[in-house]
């Protein structure tokens, strides 16, 4: 009988594009322990006792805040993002009303200075 490994989803992500679209992912479920989890499986990805050593935190405690069920406190959350180079963006989701059409400034020449034109390109 085969044996079946436990899927990783730490050992796919091995570059900064596929980690930020993992995290992307999971962020748009709107599951906060999910995003927790997936923070947790960045974090092993790049090396917990990095992590660990970046953040100030101890390698245990990280792999205890970012399990399943887990919930961090605020700051330990972005002190390990910090610590793996991924920064948080905040964005309004309001919709802009279109912009209002504001009419430049009309500029008129001088007579003088079309009649000085006139002359150099005659």
């Amino acid at each position: 009988m085969k044996t079946l490994t436990p899927f990783d989803v730490s050992e796919y992500l091995d570059s900064d594009e596929k980690i930020s679209a993992y995290l992307s992912a999971v962020l748009e479920d709107n599951d906060i322990g999910l995003l927790i989890q997936a923070i947790g499986h960045v974090a092993k990805a790049k090396g917990m006792a990095v992590i660990a050593k970046e953040s100030g935190l101890g390698r245990e405690s990280l792999y205890k805040s970012f399990c399943e069920n887990a919930q961090p406190r605020f700051d330990t959350v972005i002190r390990v993002l910090h610590a793996m180079n991924i920064d948080l963006k905040f964005e309004s989701k309001t919709i802009a009303s279109k912009p209002s059409r504001i009419s430049k400034p009309r500029v008129t020449k001088p007579k003088a200075a079309v009649k000085k034109t006139q002359k150099v390109l005659a």
